[in-house]
C-alpha cells in the first residue's frame, strides 16, 4: 500500500475522532455449528454490501451460550433454546434466525436408501440394535438386502444444540430413551464414537463403514452422504427435503412459545419431517457496547430480507414466517437498551 493511502486513512480516522463519529468494528459471534454455513454465507454477502464483517466461530451451542454469558462476543448462537431462568439471569434476548433439520446419515456398502424410525434409532444409540440386518430394521425395509455389518453409532462429543434436537426426538419416540438418557445438549451416550461438531460427525461417518450419525441437512448434502428416510408421527415415510421441513415448521406454535422457543419435534402433518428445529441467537439486553449491539441487530435485520432469505434457501434452510420476524423486530426495539435507550428502532 502506498504511504499516501496510509496517511489518508489516518487522516480520515483522526477527522472522525474529532467529529465524534464512531465506527463499528466487525461483529463477533460464536456457537452452534448447525447454522454456521448460513451465517458464513450471510457474512460474505453482508460484508460486500455494507463493509461490515462478521467473525463467527463454530464451537457448538454450549460454547456459544458460555461466551455470551461471559460477554466475550457480541452474540451467542445456540440450537437448543436457553432455559428461561438462565436467559433472565444473564439478561439475554433470544430469537430464532432460520429453521433447519437434523438427518440420520449412514455409510453402508450396497445400500443406497434406508427407512428408519424414532424407536429404532433410539435402540441403535442404546446399543440394543447392533447389526444392520437386525429384524427391526429389516421390517422397515422390506425386500432390501441388508448386510450383517456392525453398526457404528457416531455422536457429538461437544455440547451441541444438534444433539439437543436429536435426543429430543429420540426421547419423544422412545420411552426408555427418555427415562434412561433424556434430551440435552450433552448426554451420557450408552454406545458409539464421539466427534466434534457437525463437521466431525459428517467426516467420521463418511470414513467409517457401517457408521450412522446425525447432522444438520446441509452437512449431509455438502459431504455427499446418504440420509435415511424416516417414519413420522403420522406413520408416513418421508424423505429429508425442503417441503417436509416446511410442513413441520408450519405446524409450530410460535404465538404460544415463550422466548420464541417453538418446538418442531415430531409435529403433526402427513408430510412433516420429524426432526426439525429453529436455531437461535442470544443477544445482551444490556449491552456494554451499544454500537456493536446495534451493528449485530442490523446484520440480522438484513438477514431477514428477501436477499438474506435467498441465501438461506440456497443452503436448504427455511426462512422464518413473516409474523415471527415482525415480533422479533419488536423485541429488538423494546428489550435491547443501553443506558435506558433503545439501541435499535423498528
Amino acid at each position: 500500500m502506498k504511504i499516501t493511502h496510509i496517511l489518508g486513512a489516518a487522516a480520515l480516522s483522526f477527522s472522525a475522532l474529532l467529529s465524534g463519529t464512531a465506527f463499528a468494528a466487525d461483529i463477533n459471534g460464536a456457537g452452534a455449528s448447525f447454522p454456521a454455513p448460513v451465517y458464513q454465507a450471510w457474512a460474505a454477502a453482508y460484508k460486500e454490501k455494507t463493509g461490515t464483517g462478521l467473525n463467527y466461530q463454530s464451537i457448538g451451542s454450549g460454547g456459544g451460550q458460555n461466551q455470551i454469558v461471559n460477554r466475550t462476543v457480541d452474540f451467542g448462537a445456540s440450537d437448543a433454546p436457553m432455559k428461561d431462568d438462565k436467559l433472565e439471569s444473564a439478561n439475554l434476548l433470544q430469537f430464532p434466525t432460520v429453521i433447519g433439520s437434523v438427518v440420520a446419515i449412514f455409510n453402508l456398502d450396497g445400500v443406497d436408501s434406508l427407512v428408519l424410525d424414532g424407536p429404532v434409532l433410539a435402540e441403535i444409540y442404546q446399543g440394543k440394535i447392533t447389526k444392520w440386518n437386525d429384524p427391526k430394521i429389516a421390517a422397515l425395509n422390506k425386500g432390501a438386502k441388508l448386510p450383517e455389518t456392525a453398526i457404528v453409532p457416531v455422536y457429538r462429543s461437544d455440547s451441541s444444540g444438534t444433539s439437543f434436537v436429536f435426543t429430543s426426538y429420540l426421547a419423544s419416540a422412545n420411552g426408555d430413551w427418555k427415562s434412561a438418557v433424556g434430551a440435552a445438549t450433552s448426554v451420557q451416550w450408552p454406545v458409539g464414537a464421539g466427534a466434534k461438531g457437525n463437521e466431525g460427525v459428517a467426516g467420521t461417518v463418511k470414513n467409517t463403514k457401517g457408521a450412522i450419525g446425525y447432522v444438520e441437512f446441509i452437512y449431509a448434502a455438502a459431504n455427499k452422504l446418504t440420509a435415511a428416510d424416516l417414519v413420522n408421527k403420522a406413520g408416513k415415510v418421508v424423505k429429508p427435503e425442503t417441503k417436509a421441513f416446511m410442513e413441520a415448521a408450519a405446524a409450530a406454535d410460535w404465538k404460544g412459545a415463550k422466548n420464541f422457543a417453538a418446538s418442531m419435534i415430531d409435529t403433526a402433518g402427513p408430510g412433516a419431517w420429524p426432526i426439525t428445529s429453529a436455531t437461535y441467537i442470544l443477544l445482551p439486553k444490556n449491552p456494554t457496547n451499544a454500537t456493536q449491539s446495534a451493528e449485530a441487530i442490523k446484520f440480522f435485520n438484513w438477514a431477514y430480507t428477501a436477499e438474506g432469505d435467498a441465501v438461506a434457501e440456497k443452503l436448504h434452510y427455511i426462512p422464518l414466517p413473516d409474523s415471527v420476524v415482525t415480533d422479533i423486530k419488536k423485541a429488538w426495539a423494546t428489550e435491547v437498551k443501553a443506558d435506558g435507550k433503545a439501541v435499535w428502532t423498528n
